[in-house]
């Protein structure tokens, strides 16, 4: 009985050591579990920031090369246009060198006017798109009430002027409608010797081209002021007023009078007089 009591005392102490083993062991396990679970959470966190610094990289790399290309782009077509215009200069320049002006007359003809009054013709252009047209006083001095300018496709129109200045023997008139226009050039970057074109009505001829050189620079007009282009171009009464035009294209003065009885001595005002001149009338920048 003693002998059976003991071997059960041994037994249940061999049950209680079996379930402390189980249970450190299930708290070993357990611990472990959650230490991975600790370490396989911070590294899917590290994964996940790693995947989005790679996606935010990837969208940054993105954008700056999708700006950089487009700059480029920019560049590209800005250097492509200027090229364009480069060519069409020189082959502009080229004809000019030739003495071949029909590129440039196509062009700055459809800028030239007639004005005329009951009892004057003469020339004049237009320098703003809305219709703003540049001539000499003397054309219509004494009647502004009745000045009438006929446009390059021969429509008949009634002229407003906005205002003269008798010293420079300008004045600036207006025309309803939108139209092609001449720009000015620089007078100051003129040149002795270079090819000129004037347009104009000389004796009636409506829009006659002739051609001469710049003869001489800063001569004194008859209102003092040394502001007259010299040219050997032909100038005819009815020329008055048109603008004196360089190989490219741009009016370097308006063509104001003649020496008379004296061959190939023409006068034109320098651009820059004008533009400074036609402004202050406007009272806005209409040339720029």
């Amino acid at each position: 009985m003693v002998y059976r009591k003991k071997h059960r005392n041994i037994l249940y102490t061999l049950v209680i050591i079996l379930a402390l083993i189980q249970l450190i062991s299930f708290i070993v396990i357990s611990a472990q579990i959650s230490k991975l679970d600790i370490e396989l959470d911070s590294e899917i966190r590290k994964t996940k920031e790693e995947i989005k610094n790679s996606e935010e990289s990837l969208t940054s790399l993105i954008e700056n090369y999708d700006s950089l290309y487009q700059e480029n782009f920019n560049q590209i077509t800005n250097v492509l246009t200027e090229q364009q215009q480069d060519f069409q200069q020189e082959i502009k320049l080229l004809k000019s060198a030739q003495a071949d002006f029909s590129g440039i007359v196509e062009e700055a003809v459809k800028g030239v006017v007639a004005v005329s009054t009951n009892s004057s013709i003469g020339t004049g252009f237009i320098v703003h798109p809305e219709g703003y047209v540049v001539t000499n006083y003397h054309i219509i001095v004494g009647k502004e009430d009745e000045v009438k300018v006929i446009t390059y496709r021969r429509r008949i129109l009634p002229a407003q002027v906005i205002g003269t200045d008798v010293k420079r023997d300008l004045a600036l008139l207006r025309i309803p409608g939108e139209y092609d226009w001449l720009s000015l050039a620089d007078s100051d970057k003129l040149q002795v010797g270079k090819k000129v074109i004037a347009i104009g009505n000389p004796l009636g001829l409506s829009f006659t081209v002739t051609e001469g050189i710049i003869s001489a620079l800063n001569r004194v007009g008859p209102n003092g002021l040394p502001e007259y282009i010299q040219t050997d171009v032909s100038l005819n009464p009815g020329n008055s007023g048109g603008p004196l035009i360089n190989t490219e294209g741009e009016v370097i003065g308006i063509n104001n009078f003649k020496i008379g009885g004296a061959e190939s001595l023409g006068f034109a005002l320098e651009s820059n007089a004008i533009r400074e001149t036609i402004n202050l009338i406007a009272n806005q920048t209409i040339i720029p």
